[in-house]
């Protein structure tokens, strides 16, 4: 089990979780690996990352995995609102403190994301020499790779005829833009469901996905989150970072996703000159009670200590 541990990001408190290796077998002198985590988009540190951590503690990596600023156990104002800069800050934050915890190497950290924290990730590790390697889960890493920014929103719209995408769109984007003129006058956020049913304006609403989503959700977690994402998301091209990174990376690719670019991802992968498997399942199938958990969570820690383990470490 985890330990409970808190940290400052930009002077916000961060609730975090510290699973320690259970053995030294990745162990240096200098001491032993640490992976750094958090979810994906509008999701907390218990809607399905303790399993994760666990199996990679069971390997003998340290694992710190986090809650961003206002969502989930963490401190923070105003509460469910996404910052995408903010989120890098706190990932920032998490590597200072896992390069403190007792035994950890500071100069052997690893990056773990999922969703939209697959494709922060890359950005994070972006010009650092302290990451030993990269994992990115199902990873957002362009909201739209066909057209220039700004592109499509982050939601996946109503499936339904063309006309009620373009209704539930506008709707979405009309929400986005009240809640930009709410931040900018300090006025409360404007929020609206992470994910919904078809139809609904929610950020995430294809077939399933609500259900999906609430199957894995932990006891803290909230469905809402700032209706401005939906623009900002549009902006957010952590791809661009692919090609400069000189790190070990491993892509898992679920190929049925329907809720990221797989093309865009796959191509992103080649730019890192990443390990890349594919796995034949959707978005949400990775998670644990899901069917390719397992294999999923197995292929990371055969990754890691691969790339970990002291006599592969360059003198």
């Amino acid at each position: 089990m985890p330990t409970s541990t808190t940290f400052q990001s930009q002077g916000v408190a961060l609730d975090a979780w510290h699973f320690p290796a259970v053995d030294d077998r990745l162990a240096t002198p200098a001491g032993r690996p640490c992976v750094v985590m958090a979810h994906g988009f509008a999701g907390t540190k218990d809607c399905g990352l303790q399993s994760f951590g666990e199996n990679l503690a069971a390997a003998g990596l340290d694992v710190l995995a986090f809650d961003y600023r206002g969502f989930g156990s963490s401190a923070g104002e105003p509460r469910q609102v996404i910052s995408l800069s903010g989120q890098v800050e706190d990932y920032q934050a998490a590597l200072r403190t896992a390069a403190q915890l007792p035994g950890v190497d500071p100069d052997r950290l690893v990056l773990w994301g999922v969703s939209m924290s697959g494709g922060l990730v890359l950005e994070v590790a972006a010009g650092r020499t302290d990451i030993a390697a990269v994992i990115a889960l199902t990873p957002l890493v362009t909201s739209n790779p066909d057209m220039p920014a700004p592109a499509a929103p982050l939601t996946a719209p109503d499936q339904g005829l063309p006309a009620n995408r373009a209704a539930t769109t506008a709707r979405l984007l009309t929400q986005g833009i009240r809640d930009k003129r709410a931040a900018a006058a300090g006025r409360t956020r404007v929020l609206l469901p992470a994910v919904g049913r078809p139809g609904e304006v929610a950020l995430l609403n294809l077939p399933g996905t609500y259900d999906d989503y609430a199957s894995i959700a932990g006891p803290t977690w909230r469905n809402e989150v700032n209706a401005s994402i939906a623009i900002e998301a549009m902006r957010h091209r952590p791809n661009r970072f692919a090609k400069g990174l000189r790190v070990p990376i491993l892509f898992q690719i679920a190929d049925f996703d329907r809720c990221v670019s797989v093309g865009a991802a796959v191509k992103a992968a080649v730019q890192a000159r990443a390990q890349i498997r594919h796995y034949p399942c959707d978005h949400f199938d990775v998670y644990p009670g899901k069917p390719w958990h397992e294999s999923i969570s197995e292929h990371q820690v055969r990754f890691l200590t691969g790339v970990l383990t002291p006599a592969a470490v360059p003198a």
